[in-house]
């Protein structure tokens, strides 16, 4: 199954792949959210603090997660929001690498802010008929 090998790819860069072998669908996509979510705040916080080894690491982890999501896209079935997907985690990533490059908070916010939404969506998913689940591979 494509999006388990990717999204455990990417969860387990954030050392938790205990539970996400048995996750349905929609909680691993969550997961990994949660996992991004957490690596943002953490690599703010290293900015914050002057940490910057800590900080690439944070925001080592957090590109390997969009990476692992975007690599989970279904442009068959999942169709333009597929590709709406793909573009946005496009930015994602060039954003986060600007985070990096620049000690930039402000990327880094504007990261968190799109990826929280993102992941609000698929928190109202019972499962994966809904819209959002489409654009990922079965």
């Amino acid at each position: 199954m494509r999006l388990h090998k990717y999204a455990t790819d990417g969860y387990d860069a954030v050392g938790a792949f205990t539970g996400v072998t048995g996750a349905d669908r929609t909680r691993l996509i969550l997961m990994l959210f949660d996992g991004l979510l957490d690596s943002l705040a953490g690599a703010r916080g290293h900015i914050e603090h002057g940490n910057l080894a800590a900080k690439g690491r944070a925001l080592g982890r957090a590109s390997q997660i969009v990476l692992g999501l975007r690599g989970a896209l279904d442009f068959e079935q999942g169709g333009e929001l597929a590709r709406n997907l793909d573009e946005l985690y496009g930015y994602v990533t060039r954003r986060l690498l600007q985070a990096h490059a620049g000690d930039d908070v402000a990327a880094i916010d504007e990261v968190r802010g799109l990826m929280a939404e993102i992941r609000g969506a698929w928190a109202t998913l019972p499962g994966l008929g809904g819209a959002p689940a489409a654009a990922v591979a079965h």
